[in-house]
């Protein structure tokens, strides 16, 4: 049995994020977010994350290419399908995963891409950032909610 605790198993540190201050100020922004890689199975932390930001107020987009609803929403297949602005790109991705979706989140111009707890790509981070969206990884969108918004 491997260790839950495994500290080999950590992501690298990212390698900037912003301030509380700065993510509290995109929270309060914030309407309309795309949650890529939102499961349908209710024992998965993207699906409990895409409920509590639901029943938060916020708009949700989700994006999977195996779902096509979820939760009576629409489901996008990729990034590329959404129509209208979305503030927040949040990815339920493996690091490894999170290049190729860099160039469909460029093109759609939102104020943050948001890589879930425990995902860091810092050079995917790098060149985000290089297009004027800001980036913060290896943080969880509903606690950072609820601990800066609603604590």
């Amino acid at each position: 049995m491997t260790d839950a605790c495994d500290l080999s198993r950590r992501p690298p540190a990212p390698d900037a994020n912003p301030t509380d201050t700065e993510i509290a100020a995109l929270l309060r922004g914030t309407k309309r977010i795309a949650v890529v890689g939102l499961s349908n199975k209710p024992n998965r932390a993207s699906y409990d994350v895409g409920r509590y930001l639901v029943a938060h107020g916020y708009q949700i987009v989700p994006v999977h290419p195996n779902i096509p609803l979820w939760e009576g929403i629409p489901v996008r297949k990729e990034l590329g399908e959404i129509e209208g602005a979305v503030d927040i790109v949040d990815l339920f991705l493996n690091a490894d995963r999170v290049p190729d979706v860099v160039p469909a989140i460029v093109a759609l111009k939102p104020k943050a891409a948001w890589l879930q707890l425990g995902v860091v790509n810092n050079e995917a981070a790098k060149t985000i950032r290089a297009a004027g969206i800001m980036v913060i990884q290896d943080r969880c969108i509903k606690i950072e909610d609820h601990r800066l918004l609603r604590g």
